[in-house]
């Protein structure tokens, strides 16, 4: 199978290492475009693997040449594909800016959310949260780091754990750097409303991609993978403090 250009749309931390997620340019009924996730035959992907050969750590909204060898669905994570990073490096094409980026997310937003959220029949969508606050906070002592998020959707698509004041985690790697420069060196705890959130952001625009995290302790648990906004944010990612 020829390499194929995929946008991506989710940089992720694990306990072990990354996941990225992101549309290839195949139409989908439900989602507008086709999610994939990006997996290796083996293991665990690792920084190594989603950096091209300039050394760049490919990032959200880079379109990146990977070469998909084969669907491999794992209910619900039916977007798997494994795909060689041995043979064939993602190769960075462009980054999606200016006004396709913004009519990307206006554009692409999944009609059926719920199949994610409630009925866990898929594991990637892509959402306009009608509301939505940050929390942060970082102990110094431990080391221990917190970002999570909460939101409410539009219409009648509820989350328990994501319409609550705790949130749920949010594990984009360039969110986390973003929230550990805005706690900057003494740690503690940040709360952001709506309203201040925004404010930070400079933008009313906030599009999020969530996923389902692999089963633990019985539960597909529903995580922040991607935080999108137009225009962009700027953060530097630290792969050693993520």
């Amino acid at each position: 199978m020829p390499p194929r250009e995929v946008l991506i749309l989710a940089m992720t931390e694990m306990l072990s290492g990354i996941c990225t997620a992101g549309f290839v340019n195949d139409p989908d009924p439900v989602t507008g475009l086709r999610w994939v996730r990006p997996v290796r035959e083996f293991g665990t992907l690792l920084p190594g693997d989603m950096t091209d050969a300039n050394g760049h750590l490919v990032q959200c909204c880079d379109v990146v040449e990977l070469r998909l060898l084969a669907p491999r669905p794992d209910p619900p994570h039916t977007e798997d594909w494994v795909t060689d990073f041995v043979h064939h490096r993602p190769r960075c094409l462009r980054c999606l800016q200016g006004q396709k980026r913004e009519r990307l997310f206006a554009d692409y937003l999944d009609s059926r959310p719920e199949d994610v959220l409630v009925h866990h029949t898929r594991s990637l969508c892509l959402v306009q949260p009608e509301r939505v606050w940050a929390r942060f906070a970082l102990d110094t002592y431990s080391g221990k780091y917190q970002a999570r998020m909460g939101f409410v959707l539009p219409g009648r698509v509820t989350h328990a754990r994501a319409n609550s004041q705790h949130g749920i985690p949010v594990t984009d790697l360039k969110w986390r750097a973003l929230g550990r420069s805005w706690l900057g060196s003494r740690g503690g705890r940040l709360d952001l409303d709506q309203d201040a959130l925004h404010k930070r952001l400079e933008t009313d625009k906030v599009y999020l991609a969530l996923g389902l995290s692999r089963n633990w302790k019985g539960e597909y648990w529903l995580l922040v993978v991607g935080v999108h906004t137009i225009p962009g944010y700027q953060a530097s990612i630290d792969i050693d403090s993520l």
